[in-house]
Order: C-alpha cells, then sequence, then structure tokens
C-alpha cells in the first residue's frame, strides 16, 4: 500500500495550509469561536474556491468524483490549524448521504448549493440516550396524506446553527433498536416546528439540539429507501469517521511540533529541556503512535473508498478508530504535561488542540464501542 499523497492531493493541502497560515492563525481562529455565529463566512467561501465541498461528490452531480482518500490531506491540514467550520458534516455525513441515497430532483437541489458554498448541511441523528447506537432512532415520521409529520429530538447537531437544510433520520417502522424501520428525511431548518437549542462543543464548534414538533413535510422530503435507510447510514458515517481520522492526524502532528519546540527553548538548569533522555523517549513516543495512527487512517479510507464488502470496510474504520482514539489520549495528555502548568492555558494552542483530541476520540464511537463492533463483526 502507498502512505504517500499523490502530487496534485499534496498541492491542495500546501495551498489549504498557506491559506489557513495567513488568514487563519491561532487569534483569528480565537476571534472567530467569539464571534456570533461562531465560524467564518469568508473561510467556507475559500474552502468552496477550493473545491473541498466538491471533491467527494459524483461529476454527474457537479463534483470531482474523489473519495476519502483525495480529502485525508485537506482534512490533515484543517485538523492543523483546529478549524471549526463544518466541513467533515457537510461533505462526509449529510452531502455524502444525499450525494449517495437522494432522488435526481434532491441532488439537483440541494448539492449545487453545497458545492457552491451557499447552502450548507447537517446531519441529525444522534438522540438523548441513544449513545452511539445507529437504531435507537426514537424520532418519528407518520404518514399523513401524501405526505408525513415528524415529531421527535436531536442532540448534539454539529453544524446545526448554521445550517439551510437538515437530514434527519426517523423512525418510519419498527422501535428503537431494530435495524429496519429507520428512513432519513430532507428538512428546512427553519420550517414551522422546528426549534433549535444552540451551544458550543468542548473544542469549540457550534452544535445544536433540534426539536420537531409536528413538522409538516411533502412526500419529495423522502430521501432514500423508506425503511431502508440504516445501510445508507451506516456506510456515510464511515466515511466521516476515516476523514475524522485524518483531521486528528493533522491535530496531533501540531501538537508534536509544538511540544519539540517547546522542549528545545524551555530551560532549566541552564539548559534545555529536550537534552534531557526521559523527555526525549515521551517525544518518540508520540511520534511513534502518531505515526502508527496515520497508517490506520489511510488503511481506514481506503477501504472506504473500496465499496464492496461492508464488513471489511466496518472492520478497517473501526480498527483506526481504536488506535486514533488511543493515540489522541497519549499525545494530547503528554503534549500537556510536557509544557507543565501553561499547557492547559487558553493562550496556548496546545490547550486547544488537547479539547480537540478529546472530542475527536469520543466522536462517531469511542475505543470501547468500536472494539466490540470489531469482535461483533468476527
Amino acid at each position: 500500500m502507498n502512505f504517500e499523497y499523490t502530487e496534485e492531493q499534496q498541492q491542495l493541502a500546501d495551498s489549504i495550509r498557506k491559506y489557513l497560515a495567513n488568514e487563519y492563525d491561532f487569534e483569528k481562529r480565537k476571534a472567530i469561536i467569539k464571534s456570533p455565529s461562531g465560524l467564518s463566512d469568508a473561510a467556507w467561501s475559500t474552502f468552496a474556491e477550493m473545491g473541498l465541498t466538491a471533491i467527494a461528490l459524483p461529476e454527474a452531480d457537479g463534483g470531482f468524483g474523489g473519495g476519502a482518500v483525495d480529502l485525508m490531506a485537506p482534512m490533515e491540514a484543517c485538523g492543523e490549524a483546529l478549524v471549526v467550520e463544518p466541513l467533515l458534516d457537510n461533505i462526509g455525513l449529510a452531502g455524502r448521504l444525499v450525494s449517495r441515497g437522494g432522488s435526481a430532483a434532491q441532488r439537483q437541489a440541494i448539492l449545487p448549493g453545497l458545492i457552491d458554498g451557499k447552502l450548507k448541511l447537517a446531519f441529525a441523528y444522534l438522540e438523548p440516550a441513544s449513545r452511539y447506537d445507529l437504531t435507537g432512532a426514537k424520532t418519528t415520521a407518520k404518514a399523513a396524506g401524501e405526505g408525513w409529520v415528524l415529531d421527535g429530538e436531536k442532540s448534539v447537531v454539529i453544524g446545526a446553527p448554521s445550517a439551510g437544510k437538515l437530514i434527519v433520520s426517523a423512525r418510519t417502522a419498527g422501535k428503537a433498536g431494530d435495524a429496519t424501520g429507520l428512513s432519513l428525511f430532507v428538512v428546512d431548518a427553519k420550517a414551522a416546528g422546528v426549534s433549535l437549542s444552540a451551544n458550543r462543543t468542548v473544542d469549540g464548534q457550534r452544535a445544536a439540539d433540534v426539536r420537531f414538533a409536528g413538522v409538516k413535510l411533502g412526500a419529495d422530503a423522502l430521501l432514500g429507501p423508506k425503511d431502508g435507510a440504516l445501510p445508507l447510514i451506516e456506510e456515510a458515517i464511515d466515511f466521516a469517521t476515516a476523514l475524522l481520522c485524518a483531521d486528528a492526524i493533522g491535530c496531533m502532528k501540531n501538537a508534536n511540533d509544538a511540544t519539540l519546540e517547546y522542549l528545545k527553548t524551555r530551560k532549566q538548569f541552564g539548559q534545555a529541556i529536550g537534552s534531557f533522555q526521559a523527555l526525549q523517549h515521551r517525544m518518540v513516543d508520540m511520534y511513534i503512535v502518531c505515526e502508527q495512527a496515520r497508517s490506520m487512517a489511510i488503511l481506514a479510507a481506503t477501504k472506504v473508498d473500496a465499496g464492496g464488502d461492508a464488513s471489511e470496510r466496518k472492520r478497517a474504520v473501526s480498527s483506526a478508530k481504536v488506535k486514533i482514539a488511543d493515540a489522541a489520549r497519549q499525545v494530547s495528555q503528554e503534549s500537556v504535561q510536557l509544557h507543565g502548568g501553561m499547557g492547559m492555558t487558553e493562550e496556548l494552542k496546545v490547550s486547544h488542540n488537547f479539547r480537540r483530541l478529546t472530542m475527536i476520540a469520543q466522536r462517531f464511537g469511542d475505543a470501547d464501542h468500536h472494539l466490540e463492533r470489531y469482535a461483533a463483526l468476527g
């Protein structure tokens, strides 16, 4: 397996890094987080101009027909800069669901806006007490005439405060825990009966708890097969998990670089603390686990792009997520400890790396969840 990016992939990543270094440095990022919207419209427009929103979409829909491997380098660059714009949630989750499950009319109505950056999407699937169980949805969509009526609640919908449309999972048959009976719906975020309680995640992203109270939907709101959306949801979650792993690699690399620089400049007893052998060993361990995690992330991305056997894809993604979660914990904790008490201050980026990696380790399933999933696959 080739573990190096192609020339085109690397050039795109370099362009993104150059833009982020100039327009999205640490101080500007902090200002973005504190802004009313919690994101930068200028950055989002630039991402669209660079083609990030189109890379993984089919050419027939105006995209470039790429996959997770093509997005790894850009996501790694975004991880280094701790980008808070919901890029992953648009291109890896909601956009993925529309492109793979939507009708021709739905794709034509939604994807051009996503590609040019004028429309943001969010995928609402998590519910209170459901944890990581994708079949635990209690939100219901009941047939009403030629359309549907949506009722329920979704939790921690990242990107929802800025989204124009929500992709919502709901039960059209069965009960919570059933593998069948799940369907997807396209819902206008400003539709009557939709209410958002916005919040900010520990790593600075904007999310919301969303309630649906008698939301009336047309027949054309159904996205994909009725009662059979679970395989589509699982594939999109695995695709997004592979991208999240790439984001984590960039974040860990940045934490390692910052820690190494600190060890070279911080002095005790008249010499740089990086000259102490015990600290050198810890730094080497951080580098090794990051490289191991990077290899697993690339494997997961290639398996997601390969299609075919769903079990093989799930095993590769779960293996990568376990390794990423463990590496994220080690690198984030070590980087803070090696910086001393100042490692947890707002003024140092390493503390924000810690928060981002903590969030990544939990999102889409923690290490225990993915170990259980891997074991269940045999």
